[in-house]
């Protein structure tokens, strides 16, 4: 079979390509040199306080060395993963090529001081990922995604692009940074033209609802494309919206806006992974809830949040991914029902969910006062006793070593999350309003009381007693029908 193309009614099998060929291997030396360099500039910058750039051109502050960090780590490790996983495939070379392109694109995006430059890299690193959905070109499946994905990035490209203009038109200036510096002093409508064309290109680009269906119909792409897409490149909205903070924090009425649109997508999100069979449909409805949480923090006023939020979500989503082969195997439903908790695992779940907020309120200091800092802090508990109470019922520990560990876990990690939101926000502290909390509103209200209700028709699976909102839910996770297999001879490659 090696070295011969194979063909089916389904997909055309390429053939396996030079085994001398050395593009993965450089292209992999090379991404893991440029995280230790941009690892060394990180340390610089804490240590002695060092700044780098081109002024209007290139700005290098708090925010580019963490992400540039960040994303040659991960790019690092969808090369290393790439050279086994992608071995036999005939554009081996292309493949390293585009995701080395893509990673390049992404750190000049978050460098970028010129607004032609933050464009071009925004355009590239779309049309990239677009092709990456589309790798196996004899799959018309695959291709059919990669141009519904492409579709959606052009969309946002040109929105950033009217954006951008609209305020280089008003301000006079082409730098980002010079931009920013008269956020205040904006015409209301051009004003309100840009930051409605940034933020629509910002939810586009993150696959937040209405614009999760690029996202669902990209299961075509390989593994580690999808690895880099759900840990890197759907987060370019939260950096986007960082970025450009000082055009939406003094704005209540947009910052409320941006909340309803996280809040909306976060518990849409959550709502689509209970209903799906597919592990990978399963994370890529995971991913939709975790960016609305994303924008949602950056609607609360918390940049630095969304930033430590959109790196851990990071970490997690490209481990699921690049595992999620080791997940696959025959089961038969065995009608068992969620173990019990009792009223002892219960309180045990309330106490911690309350011990994490007021360990995250402590920590942190968010919450501690009458603003959006409150409604961060009730998603916290909320999580806390999610994870809690999953934990109590999975574990195989014995009853009481159970109800004194989990606690433990769970706060630790809730400890470690705080102590890195601090570090981020002190790494960011220069880079304007990443810390912007807005007063409360009914809006802050109405979301609050929605992720509680959430939460307790998740506990009491209020989705599984519904028919009619069960096969909603399915409906409205179902991707576009040109990037589905549909007949059982397309499943055979032999």
């Amino acid at each position: 079979m090696t070295g011969q193309p194979h063909s089916n009614d389904g997909v055309q099998l390429p053939e396996t390509p030079s085994p001398t060929s050395v593009v993965p291997r450089a292209s992999t030396y090379g991404v893991w040199a440029l995280f230790v360099a941009c690892l060394g500039m990180l340390v610089l910058s804490v240590w002695r306080g060092y700044e780098w750039g081109i002024p209007g051109y290139v700005v290098i502050d708090g925010l580019t060395v963490v992400m540039w960090v960040v994303i040659s780590f991960f790019s690092g490790i969808v090369h290393s993963y790439s050279r086994r996983y992608m071995a036999g495939d005939s554009n081996l070379d292309g493949f390293f090529g585009r995701i080395l392109v893509f990673t390049l694109a992404v750190m000049t995006m978050t460098a970028a001081d010129h607004v032609l430059g933050f464009v071009a890299a925004w355009l590239v690193m779309g049309l990239t990922m677009a092709s990456l959905i589309g790798h196996v070109r004899g799959w018309e499946q695959a291709q059919a995604a990669a141009s519904i994905a492409r579709r959606y990035f052009l969309a946002s490209s040109g929105l950033l692009a009217v954006g951008l203009t609209a305020l280089v038109w008003t301000t006079g200036t082409t730098s980002i940074t010079g931009i920013l510096g008269q956020a205040e002093s904006l015409p209301p409508r051009f004003s309100l033209l840009a930051v409605g064309a940034i933020f629509l290109a910002a939810i586009l680009q993150s696959a937040l609802f209405p614009f999760q269906n690029w996202l669902l119909s990209s299961m075509t792409a390989p593994t580690p494309a999808s690895a880099l897409m759900h840990a890197g490149f759907v987060n370019a909205g939260g950096i986007l919206l960082t970025r450009f903070a000082p055009l939406f924090a003094e704005d209540l009425a947009v910052m409320s806006v941006i909340v309803v649109v996280g809040a909306v997508s976060a518990l849409l999100g959550q709502a689509l992974l209970l209903v799906q069979p597919d592990i990978k449909r399963k994370l890529g409805a995971s991913t939709v809830a975790q960016m609305g949480f994303m924008i949602l923090q950056c609607g609360l006023g918390f940049f630095a949040a969304a930033i430590t939020h959109l790196i851990l979500h990071g970490f997690y989503k490209a481990y699921l991914f690049l595992s999620s082969g080791a997940t696959v195997e025959p089961t038969a439903p065995s009608g068992s029902k969620r173990a019990s908790l009792g009223f002892l695992g219960l309180g045990v779940s309330l106490l911690t969910a309350v011990g994490g907020g007021v360990l995250f309120m402590t920590l942190t200091g968010k919450g501690t006062n009458l603003d959006s800092g409150l409604v961060l802090t009730l998603v916290v508990v909320l999580t806390t006793l999610h994870a809690a109470r999953d934990i109590l019922r999975r574990s195989k520990l014995s009853p009481p070593l159970r109800l004194v560990s989990v606690p433990l876990v769970v706060m630790s990690a809730i400890g470690i999350y705080s102590v890195m939101f601090n570090s981020i926000s002190a790494l960011l502290s220069e880079v304007p309003m990443t810390t912007a909390p807005t007063e409360l509103t009914v809006v802050h209200g109405a979301v609050a009381a929605a992720f509680v209700v959430a939460y307790l028709a998740t506990e009491l699976g209020w989705h599984r007693s519904s028919r009619r909102l069960y096969v909603a839910l399915l409906n409205l996770s179902q991707p576009n029908p040109d990037t589905m297999l549909t007949q059982k001879e397309d499943y055979n490659d032999a």
